[in-house]
């Protein structure tokens, strides 16, 4: 009786170490991951954690600080208020612009919302909303090579830089790069204010960048002796926010933007950073 009771106890034990064991032993989940819904049901997800984060690069006048320290731009306001209309906040996380997919199927971020270029990469890699802006690559130089860089074909063998991963950079090195600027010596660089940094300190000759952040900062303050090369316009393209493939918010998102363009407010936000004239729905 007593070995009865005994082995009884201890095959109780034994299953009860396995059990404990097997428990430990299964690998932990993120709560995010777990808890992650479909592709399908990526609104519901982005509702779920409050908050839609969206990627950036400071991009004068898309998203930068301005003399007093404060978040502003053009992206920043109408972010804010494409949010207050899907019911979440916004949660602005800077990212290296080359990685900007990654960072987006990491589910780091939600959206790449910085004035995002539609490249036909892109619109295979994700879903994008409607365009907004109208935009072209423009070439940056030294105000005092005005007269020696006039056109793309000065530039061959120059020193060239553009952000990488931008359009700046395919408008060198992309399939359907400039003939001339192909034959340059091309530096990428991490963020377009590096390459005008680079070009203001001799480090480059000329930077190819979005008209948009150029007609923001060239020619004044800081860069005030940089240019843009006259009547050179590289490329003219659309901007779109990006998010997951198949993700729903992207139409979540265009019927609020139509809102926003109906009842005059993206507008008044294009017009505070001077870029209603390049608005499509103003065009």
């Amino acid at each position: 009786m007593k070995k009865f009771i005994s082995l009884a106890l201890a095959l109780t034990m034994a299953l009860s170490l396995c059990a404990c064991g097997g428990g430990s032993a299964q690998p932990s989940q993120p709560v995010a991951d777990s808890a992650a819904p479909a592709a399908d049901n990526d609104l519901d997800y982005v509702k779920a954690n409050g908050s839609l984060k969206i990627g950036f690069t400071y991009f004068a006048p898309m998203n930068y600080l301005d003399d007093d320290g404060q978040f502003v731009g053009f992206e920043t306001e109408f972010a804010t208020a494409v949010c207050e209309k899907l019911g979440v906040e916004p949660e602005f996380v800077e990212i290296n612009w080359d990685s900007k997919v990654m960072e987006l199927e990491g589910k780091r971020i939600d959206c790449i919302w910085n004035g995002m270029t539609i490249t036909p990469a892109l619109q295979e890699a994700l879903t994008i909303g409607d365009p907004y802006i109208k935009n072209y690559q423009v070439v940056v130089i030294r105000a005092s090579d005005a007269e020696k860089y006039t056109s793309t074909a000065d530039l061959v063998g120059a020193r060239v830089e553009a952000e990488a991963g931008s359009a700046g950079e395919a408008a060198v090195i992309g399939e359907d790069a400039d003939e001339s600027l192909a034959q340059a010596e091309y530096t990428s660089v991490n963020k377009q204010t590096d390459a005008l940094l680079e070009v203001k300190a001799g480090g480059a000759d000329a930077c190819v960048l979005d008209f948009v952040l150029a007609g923001a900062m060239v020619g004044q303050g800081d860069y005030s002796d940089l240019m843009v090369i006259p009547d050179l316009q590289l490329s003219v393209e659309e901007y779109g926010v990006g998010f997951r493939k198949d993700s729903d918010i992207a139409a979540a998102f265009n019927t609020a933007m139509a809102e926003l363009v109906a009842d005059g407010t993206l507008n008044t936000i294009a017009e505070k950073y001077d870029l209603a004239d390049l608005l499509l729905a103003n065009q």
